[in-house]
């Protein structure tokens, strides 16, 4: 008879630190903004950091977010749009990335092996700081709802999926059609044979192309788990025109009860789950996570007399 498992650990936290609706509603008042990293840290073990999609952060800055978060806190960390098969404006590279790129009339990139490489050089040099300081999580490639099994293959990732062999890497489809069917099988072998995390989410039901079913709890690299909430309003979902609208929603205490059952299952399947909440209206992402870590037992911080609001 085989030993149970020990339960993994669970760390929960949201996608940024830094949402307006974040300073508006949850932090305490002008509070500064280099304050913010460090309070954060007081109430989660981990951030999933977004910024990253969208620029490469400098080496100075990734210090300054070690110096300022407790020895075991924990970083993942979104990898920059261009390896995700989104369009990029050239003005979304580093400067030096910039004078080089080729691009379209419209100021996007033509991406190539070479310029994926010289990208993916600097941005794994930001991350060698916080590697150095035993703070670097997962690495999450969110890929584009175009990225689609009509059009594209799987073994289009393994250049990268090679270059980071050495990380824990975490994907997660846009795309349904990648994870239905007999599809799935055939998706789940190809991340289970390179040890690539299958990114789980809380989401909508709906059968649009680009919501993934939120029933699948897939663990494909046994060191994790990844589960990202969405929210689930299908239509907010679908035709929100920020993230914060797409996003926008408060789950219920019955629904984070849901959570906490599903994060318990999977925390018999792997080492350690990662919870990120991006339902990022509002405060509705950290207050959620918080009730999900109260509901799941963890040592919640308690509010300063300063800010009785929070809780």
């Amino acid at each position: 008879m085989t030993a149970q498992k020990d339960a993994g650990r669970i760390l929960v936290g949201t996608a940024s630190w830094s949402d307006p609706g974040f300073v508006e509603r949850w932090y305490p008042k002008k509070m500064p903004a280099h304050e913010r990293l460090a309070w954060y840290a007081q109430h989660f073990e981990m951030v999933e950091v977004n910024s990253t999609f969208y620029s490469v952060p400098d080496v100075r800055t990734v210090e300054r977010w070690c110096a300022t978060t407790p020895t075991e806190f924990v970083f993942d960390v979104k990898l920059h749009q261009l390896f995700s098969f989104h369009s990029t404006q050239a003005k979304l590279l580093p400067p030096e990335l910039q004078r080089v790129a080729r691009t379209d009339p419209k100021g996007k990139v033509n991406v190539s092996p070479a310029l994926r490489d010289a990208m993916l050089d600097l941005f794994l040099r930001s991350m060698s700081i916080l590697r150095s300081h035993g703070k670097l999580g997962v690495l999450l490639l969110q890929l584009s709802p175009a990225f689609s099994p009509r059009k594209h293959e799987l073994t289009e990732l393994a250049p990268l999926i090679e270059r980071l062999r050495d990380y824990s890497l975490g994907i997660e489809f846009r795309n349904r059609n990648w994870v239905i069917d007999d599809q799935l099988k055939s998706t789940e072998d190809f991340l289970r044979h390179r040890q690539v995390g299958f990114v789980n989410v809380d989401a909508p039901v709906a059968e649009h192309f680009s919501i993934v079913p939120p029933d699948l709890n897939q663990v494909t690299n046994p060191k994790f788990s990844y589960l990202r909430l969405h929210g689930r309003d299908a239509k907010a979902y679908l035709t929100g025109k920020t993230v914060a609208k797409r996003f926008d929603y408060d789950y219920s205490e019955k629904e984070i009860a849901e959570v906490a059952e599903r994060t318990r299952k999977l925390a018999t399947e792997a080492d350690e789950v990662h919870v990120v909440f991006n339902n990022n209206n509002l405060d509705y992402a950290p207050r959620a996570a918080i009730r999900l870590r109260k509901a799941l037992g963890q040592n919640v911080a308690t509010p300063s007399a300063a800010t009785p609001e929070l809780f």
